[in-house]
């Protein structure tokens, strides 16, 4: 029964880690976008937009990092066999890419935070697309417990992005008309 707790939990905190993940880079873009607009609306807007990602980062998306991998950490002590497994070793280097993903966009919210910005709002779109196919492998890792499916999960990841990227695109040319 415990087992089934931590597993629970677990998930609730990947949920929890994907939302402030996928919610953060959001706010990325309108801070890029606010520091773009004329002095008068970006005085407004900025402080707003910089309150809000602060609280998601540090009150949502950092604990949900941390409860994910303690919990994470918990459901393996569990079934320590699945260690020896192909799926896991993949699913937990995903897991390892996710969380690196995590540590770059902490460096880019303290930049934004100090009201500076490297990437256009069009890059950070493509950016907040990393996340999408990094959820997309790690769930389709533990489900079909299959590096076999892997091959067939990483031509329809590649197939994923270039969609996205595409969907991007169109929706840039249609923001810009």
């Amino acid at each position: 029964m415990t087992f089934e707790y931590l597993k629970a939990l677990h998930i609730i905190f990947v949920v929890t880690w994907f939302a402030g993940l996928f919610y953060i880079v959001r706010l990325f873009i309108y801070q890029t976008e606010a520091m773009e607009r004329p002095e008068s609306e970006g005085k407004i807007l900025k402080p707003q937009l910089d309150l809000m990602a602060s609280r998601l980062w540090y009150i949502i998306t950092w604990p949900s990092a941390v409860l994910t991998l303690i919990f994470g950490t918990l459901v393996l002590t569990y079934r320590m066999e699945f260690l020896q497994l192909p799926f896991m070793h993949a699913k937990l280097g995903f897991v390892f890419l996710l969380y690196c993903y995590h540590g770059w966009c902490h460096k880019l919210f303290k930049e934004l935070q100090a009201g500076r910005t490297r990437w256009t709002s069009t890059q950070l779109r493509i950016w907040n697309e990393a996340s999408t196919l990094l959820l997309f492998a790690i769930v389709f890792l533990i489900v079909l417990k299959s590096t076999l499916s892997m091959v067939w999960g990483l031509a329809g990841l590649i197939t994923l992005g270039v969609t996205l990227m595409l969907a991007i695109r169109l929706y840039k040319k249609f923001r810009n008309k």
